[in-house]
Order: C-alpha cells, then sequence, then structure tokens
C-alpha cells in the first residue's frame, strides 16, 4: 500500500476516534450524564436531560395525586377530573403547557402538590327575595317614604354535569322600604298652610276667587272622579299656582280594601288627576286620614307621601262660618296643615269663613304656604342610623 494511502488511513481514523470522542463528550454531557435534584426534600438521581414531564412520569407524580371533579353539592364525580398536580422549580409553578419543554436543572429544588378539585360548571336560577317595609308613623302629620324598597336575589346553582340543585339562599339582601312621619316645622317662620279635599265642585270656583283676590296659595286635595267632572277648576288651580295632590279616585275607607282594589284605587286617582290638570304627582291625602302600616306595605311603592293634618275645621258637620274660623284661630301655629273642603258637600259656610280666616291669621303674622313650600322650607327629614 502507498505511503500516501497509509497515511490517509491513519488520518481518517483519528478523525474518527475524535469525532466519536467529541460525540461521546457531548452526549455525556447533555443526554447521558447523571444529575442529583432534589424533589420534595429528597434526593432523586437523573439524567441531565430529563425534562419535568419525563421526571414525573418516571416517579408516579412523587405521590401528589391529581384534583377530583366535584358535583354542585360536594360530592365527586370524577376521582381525576379535577386540576393536574402543581410542580414548581425554585419556588416558581411551572404550568402543564410547559412541562415536556422544561428540562430539570441539576440541583434543582423541586416540590410537587397535589392538584386543586374542581367544581363542575353550573347555570344560576334566580328568584326575587321580597323587600320588607319598616313602617313608623308615630307623631306627624306627613307620612313621607325615605327609601325605595328594592328586592333582593335568591339563587339556585343547577350543576351542568350532575343535574343536581343547591339553594344558595340570598346572594344579595333587598333593602326595605322606609316610611317616617314628622311634622314640618319651618325655623323663624310664621306660616300655616291652608289645604281643601273631596273637590273640585261648583264650590272651588267662588273658593279659586277669594284666595286670589287675597294673594294665598293653597293646596287642594282632590278625587279622581271630580276631577274628571270639573276639570276646568282643576286646571284652574295650576294656572292660579296652587298646589293639586290625589285624594285617592273616590273617596273609600283605604284599610278595608284589599292589596288589589288599593292599588287601583291610588293609581286611578293619580291618572285623573293627570289627565284633567296635567300634575303626575305622588302625593296623596289617604280618605279620613286612614293609611296605616299594612297600605303602606301594600301600595308603598305608588306615592311618596302621605299628608294628614294638624287643625280638622268640622266644617263636613256644617257648625257654622264662625264656628269654622274659631276653630282654626284657636289652634293656628307654626306649620299648621289646616283641613277644609271644597266638595263633598253643601260648602257654602266654608266660601263665607274663608275671607275672615285669611285676614284675620294674617294680623297674626301668618304666611299661607302650599304643602310642598312648607316641607321645602322646613328641616329635612332624615333617616337616622
Amino acid at each position: 500500500m502507498p505511503l500516501w494511502m497509509r497515511t490517509m488511513f491513519v488520518i481518517l481514523a483519528l478523525g474518527l476516534i475524535a469525532g466519536l470522542a467529541a460525540g461521546f463528550s457531548w452526549m455525556w454531557d447533555d443526554h447521558w450524564r447523571p444529575i442529583n435534584v432534589t424533589v420534595n426534600n429528597q434526593v432523586v438521581r437523573t439524567r441531565v436531560d430529563t425534562t419535568l414531564d419525563k421526571l414525573l412520569k418516571k416517579n408516579d407524580d412523587f405521590g401528589a395525586k391529581r384534583g377530583r371533579l366535584l358535583a354542585i353539592d360536594g360530592s365527586v364525580l370524577d376521582e381525576h377530573g379535577g386540576k393536574a398536580v402543581v410542580p414548581a422549580i425554585g419556588g416558581q409553578a411551572i404550568p402543564e403547557s410547559d412541562w415536556s419543554k422544561m428540562v430539570v436543572p441539576d440541583h434543582a429544588d423541586v416540590t410537587v402538590d397535589s392538584g386543586a378539585d374542581v367544581t363542575e360548571a353550573h347555570t344560576v336560577i334566580k328568584r326575587a327575595e321580597p323587600y320588607g317595609a319598616d313602617v313608623d308613623l308615630r307623631g306627624g302629620t306627613i307620612q313621607v317614604r325615605l327609601r325605595h324598597g328594592k328586592d333582593g336575589v335568591a339563587e339556585t346553582w343547577v350543576g351542568k354535569k350532575s343535574g343536581k340543585k343547591v339553594d344558595k339562599g340570598v346572594t344579595t339582601k333587598p333593602e326595605d322600604m322606609i316610611v317616617r312621619s314628622y311634622s314640618p316645622r319651618p325655623e323663624g317662620k310664621k306660616v300655616i298652610a291652608l289645604t281643601f279635599d273631596d273637590g273640585p265642585s261648583q264650590y272651588s270656583a267662588p273658593m279659586l276667587d277669594i284666595l286670589k283676590s287675597k294673594g294665598v296659595k293653597a293646596t287642594f286635595f282632590d278625587l279622581g272622579q271630580q276631577s274628571k267632572e270639573f276639570a276646568s277648576a282643576e286646571k284652574r288651580m295650576i294656572a292660579d299656582g296652587h298646589e293639586v295632590a290625589s285624594h285617592s279616585y273616590d273617596h273609600p275607607n283605604m284599610p278595608k280594601l284589599n292589596r288589589d282594589a288599593l292599588r287601583d284605587n291610588i293609581t286611578k286617582g293619580f291618572e285623573a288627576t293627570k289627565e284633567a290638570s296635567g300634575v303626575d304627582t305622588k302625593v296623596l291625602r289617604s280618605p279620613y286620614g286612614a293609611f296605616g302600616v299594612q297600605q303602606w306595605k301594600d301600595a308603598g311603592d305608588l306615592i311618596d307621601m302621605n299628608v294628614l293634618w294638624d287643625i280638622d275645621t268640622l266644617d263636613w258637620k256644617r257648625p257654622g262660618a264662625n264656628a269654622i274660623h274659631d276653630n282654626i284661630m284657636q289652634h293656628a301655629h307654626n306649620g299648621a296643615i289646616v283641613l277644609m273642603h271644597d266638595g263633598g258637600g253643601d260648602r257654602t259656610q266654608d266660601i263665607e269663613a274663608l275671607p275672615r280666616i285669611i285676614d284675620d291669621l294674617r294680623a297674626q303674622g301668618y304666611e299661607f304656604v302650599t304643602v310642598k313650600q312648607l316641607i321645602e322650607m322646613s328641616p329635612k327629614l332624615e333617616l337616622k342610623n
């Protein structure tokens, strides 16, 4: 064999040996070399190229368990249907999507915890939790709703896989309607509110003439059925600057009505007032002043306030113009609400008494206001905690 050929073979042999040595070194360093890692405080021997998923699989997840799939009521649907075990390297949790790409470093500190249980998906059936009523009507002429009631929410959960139902109870608490009673008393004033019930009627126009000539504003609590019949009188009340509110539709004794009848009567009264005068009011004076806790519970969402009175002239008894006048003068005080009538019977005595009532109250320093004005100029009623 020529020398050059022998030389070539030697060179090739040396190159092959060097290549094999380099390949072996690479395989050793990057694949075969054993390393130690600590898993849950125990030293584990593995290879340098071991990925996290292989380490877990080879060692049966080091005793950690996959979480369970639970039904909505807490019972077990699938022992292995929950979240995967949770491995962490150096305190950093590794998501399952990265296990096959994550090579475990030499001397790594690994922890493996069991996966969390998972509750099945569910649908929610909601139902209203009715609000209550906190009503205190003691000691005042104005019954006012301070807060609207608001229904709460109760929930039932239904498991999508199991079909099981769990009543979760009230998840949003209801807010009670709150009603309080008070008597408005403007500070540093001497005011009085004249109010008239049961109209409009044929007696309203003469009373409106007197009020206009005297420059007095009053409040009229009108019956809905009367508003329809005497719509022009009600329109004049508004045009002359008076306040118009409702006295029900047809003057029932409201505590004797059931809930539906009560709500219907109140609603019809407000609608008739709006139709006749254009006024959209939620102010009521209940017939006979009869509107108690149960009526507020049954219909409190329909009204803002129920207005009573301080001075009852007893004009419905027709005691005479002088008696009507004297009753007011004997009981007049700052913030008083006077009850008179412009309908519901013969009101000629009221017409006769009204000019002198106005003149004599003015002589005592009284200013005449509507109920709305009386409330606006008085200290505001606030809800106490």
